[in-house]
């Protein structure tokens, strides 16, 4: 509002000469005003005070500014009906929207940041683009194309701990959610039970091995069954026997060739499979001096390192491909053997890999 070069008092003074009987005209070529404002200060001020004066201005005053704020908050409520449909969580987001209107709709900078809380200072940020950005990004899709069963989980352990680089992993999150590689995590029915014993976690390799069959099939229908064996300290995977049968003799020449490069275990723990009980293996186990530890039936979380190996082996490469002979199979094995025991990260031993394990001790 343009503000008057006539203060309040001289105002006053003004209207107080005409009523004295001054002349309108000679009070405005005195003043060097027009005789309309002269009436419209009569009009508006006759009879007042300068306390009433300065009341009025301030009451209109205050209505201009209650005036502005509400046109402003409607225009805010408007915005917002207006982006309503799409959520809008991430402050990029925001911005996007809020340069929109700034652009369309002509309104203010301040106005648009204030309808969207966000600040001025993100509105005018520019994102600056790393070259390593590209860098993640290319890694994780090489990672989760190869190993399709892995969440961010591993590909950031894997990066970090085998790899060696140094990326935060709030940065590598958020180019593995642009890239839209996170898995659905199906939720799980949680059944009340008695919590179990934990099973105790040998010190050093070579107390307890654990060992256990996996089945599945050939292309042709015929049935292959994978014996693995593992140490329970580093989670290391020692060997896996693949064939059509697999009796107690073959298990022992499969023992027997692990403990040569590995050494002789203490225990050795199993379910009650018929290759287990069987007498030959019994003996050998008592002329080796290693204890043979039996689960109980129907019990297999007591084998739980083997049997969450197992899960592993499935979901990571026997489930995934369909093979010809029993030599495909051992073949894929061997190579997905190595890479568990030297690539890939394992929850269970702070997210570093068996042989980095095995390396620390």
């Amino acid at each position: 509002m343009k503000k008057s070069r006539y203060s309040d008092s001289q105002i006053l003074a003004i209207l107080k000469q005409a009523e004295n009987g001054v002349p309108v005209p000679d009070l405005c070529r005195e003043h060097g005003m027009s005789s309309a404002t002269f009436y419209k200060w009569r009009s508006k001020y006759g009879g007042m005070d300068a306390a009433l004066m300065k009341r009025l201005k301030e009451l209109e005053s205050e209505n201009r500014r209650l005036k502005a704020m509400y046109a402003e908050e409607r225009l805010k409520a408007e915005i917002r009906q207006e982006v309503i449909e799409g959520k809008m969580v991430r402050p990029s987001h925001r911005r996007e929207v809020a340069k929109r209107l700034v652009e369309t709709r002509g309104i203010s900078i301040k106005l648009a940041c204030a309808a969207l809380s966000i600040s001025p200072t993100c509105y005018r940020y520019q994102p600056r683009l790393s070259a390593d950005n590209a860098r993640i990004a290319d890694w994780l899709i090489r990672l989760t194309h190869n190993q399709r069963n892995w969440g961010f989980g591993l590909c950031f352990l894997y990066l970090r701990n085998v790899k060696g680089y140094g990326w935060n992993h709030k940065r590598v999150y958020r180019i593995y959610r642009e890239l839209e590689l996170n898995l659905r995590i199906k939720p799980k029915k949680r059944l009340k039970r008695d919590r179990p014993e934990p099973l105790t976690v040998p010190r050093a390799i070579n107390q307890v091995w654990s060992m256990d069959f996996l089945h599945d099939q050939l292309a042709d229908g015929r049935s292959f069954r994978v014996l693995n064996v593992l140490d329970d300290h580093n989670r290391q995977g020692l060997g896996m026997e693949i064939d059509l049968s697999l009796p107690s003799a073959r298990v022992i020449r499969c023992l027997e060739q692990i403990i040569e490069w590995r050494g002789k275990p203490e225990v050795i723990r199993c379910d009650n499979g018929p290759e287990y009980i069987a007498g030959e293996l019994v003996t050998w186990m008592k002329q080796q001096g290693i204890r043979l530890e039996y689960i109980q039936p129907g019990k297999p979380q007591q084998n739980a390192y083997v049997e969450r190996y197992n899960r592993t082996v499935r979901y990571d490469w026997l489930s995934q491909y369909l093979f010809d002979s029993i030599s495909q199979v051992q073949d894929a094995a061997t190579r997905w053997l190595w890479t568990y025991n030297h690539e890939r990260p394992n929850m269970a031993i702070g997210g570093i890999t068996p042989m980095q394990k095995l390396m620390a001790a």
